[in-house]
């Protein structure tokens, strides 16, 4: 067996050019479309009576979920729109301390 002989340390810390930077926008969309996927599965098992305490504390927690067709729609959007502006300014923070 031959073992790879490197200049660098096993735990050596990298430059600074090696941060990684978010791509605010798709972060934000990604968050914005796993909210409303889960928000479209919270008003299908609302809707057929499976995790009625998971469904009850959206009720309270969003303003326009119910676990009605028009309700689901309206907290998918409610929820899409919630997590797409929280999590934008948190990914452009990162990028911006991470300079």
């Amino acid at each position: 067996m031959s073992t790879a002989i490197t200049d660098q340390e096993p735990y050596e810390m990298g430059t600074t050019s090696d941060v990684m930077h978010l791509d605010a926008l798709a972060l934000a969309g990604t968050a914005a479309l796993v909210s409303a996927i889960v928000m479209l599965l919270l008003g299908v098992f609302g809707a057929i009576g499976v995790y009625e305490g998971a469904v009850e504390m959206m009720q309270q927690w969003h303003m326009f979920f119910e676990p009605t067709v028009v309700g689901t729609v309206a907290g998918m959007i409610e929820a899409a729109v919630i997590s797409f502006v929280l999590v934008y300014p948190f990914a452009w923070l990162y990028n911006l301390f991470a300079r």
